[in-house]
C-alpha cells in the first residue's frame, strides 16, 4: 500500500487483457508501467504517433548501421535521450549496449530509478534489425 508521499503510476496493460471479476482493461503499476511504457518509446518510430511527430525514436534506423563500438554508442545516446525527453518517471543509472554480430543486434541492459526507489529496477532488451 503507497503511504501519502508515495506516488503510484498506472498504465492501461497493452495487451488488452481484462481483469479478473469483471470486464475492465487490466491496468500495470508502478515499476512494470514504466518499463513498458519505456520499451513503447523505444520501439516508436518518426511519425507514427499522430499528432505527436516529435515523440519517436532512432532506434530502428539505428540499428541499420554497421555494427560497432560507434553505432553502440549512438544507440546508447538514443536510448538515453527518448527517455530523458519523454519519460519522467524513470531516471536513468546506466546503460549498457553489447552488440551481438552473429545476430545483427544489440543486447541493452537498462538501469533506471522509478520515483524515490533505493534499487534501480532493471530492463534488458535484445533489439534486432527487422526487415
Amino acid at each position: 500500500m503507497a503511504t501519502n508521499n508515495q506516488k503510484i503510476y498506472s498504465d492501461l496493460d497493452l495487451r488488452f487483457n481484462t481483469q479478473p471479476g469483471n470486464k475492465d482493461v487490466a491496468m500495470s503499476y508502478n515499476e512494470q508501467a514504466v518499463i513498458r511504457s519505456v520499451k513503447n518509446l523505444l520501439l516508436t518510430g518518426p511519425y507514427e504517433r499522430l499528432f505527436q511527430p516529435e515523440l519517436s525514436s532512432q532506434v530502428d534506423n539505428i540499428l541499420f548501421e554497421p555494427i560497432s563500438a560507434l553505432t553502440g554508442n549512438l544507440l546508447k545516446n538514443e536510448i538515453l535521450r527518448v527517455i530523458n525527453n519523454w519519460e519522467p518517471r524513470a531516471q536513468v543509472a546506466s546503460i549498457d549496449v553489447v552488440a551481438i554480430p552473429e545476430q545483427n543486434g544489440y543486447t541493452v541492459s537498462l538501469f533506471f530509478y522509478v520515483g524515490n526507489q533505493t534499487q534501480p529496477t532493471a530492463v534488458n532488451l535484445v533489439l534486432k534489425r527487422s526487415r
